[in-house]
């Protein structure tokens, strides 16, 4: 379980909308030359990424990452795979749970952590439409809540 985090350079904001969160990993990520520059410049996209289990180890699909402009042809392909490094026990846990249907392992957040890269994974379950409009209900009421007490509290 993941708690603190350095520097957020990007976020997966449509995770929460698409999917009930069950549990985090943090996992460290391998990134080749002139990708760790663009990734601490924030220049990563999570949009259709995911993260599957292949024989026995991680790997982050779809993950963008723009070429970085001074690298010339050192640079590498934007969408490649990129290993994900977790322990062997969080391995084996996402295995599991993967597995089942409904389930996926998404990429929620990306930082650096101590000077390394960090990718914050979520063992996902879809959300139905049914389940999006109640949870858009739910943030729409609290909302309103909390103007309501700000407006009672002026007074």
């Amino acid at each position: 379980m993941a708690k603190s985090e350095g520097r957020v350079l990007a976020q997966n904001r449509r995770a929460s909308h698409d999917y009930f969160i069950e549990e985090t990993f943090e996992a460290g990520i391998v990134l080749q030359g002139t990708e760790i520059k663009s990734v601490r410049k924030g220049s990563v996209n999570f949009k259709d990424a995911f993260a599957r289990v292949e024989n026995g180890e991680v790997f982050l699909h779809n993950m963008h990452i723009s070429p970085y402009e001074q690298g010339n042809r050192y640079n590498h392909d934007p969408l490649r795979t990129r290993k994900l490094l977790l322990h062997k026990k969080e391995i084996s846990k996402l295995m599991g749970k993967s597995k089942e249907t409904g389930y996926s392992i998404i990429p929620l957040k990306m930082y650096i952590k101590n000077g390394y890269a960090k990718v914050l994974i979520g063992l996902a379950k879809g959300k139905k439409n049914y389940d999006k409009r109640e949870t858009l209900k739910k943030k729409t009421a609290q909302r309103e809540i909390e103007k309501a007490f700000r407006e009672r509290q002026k007074m």
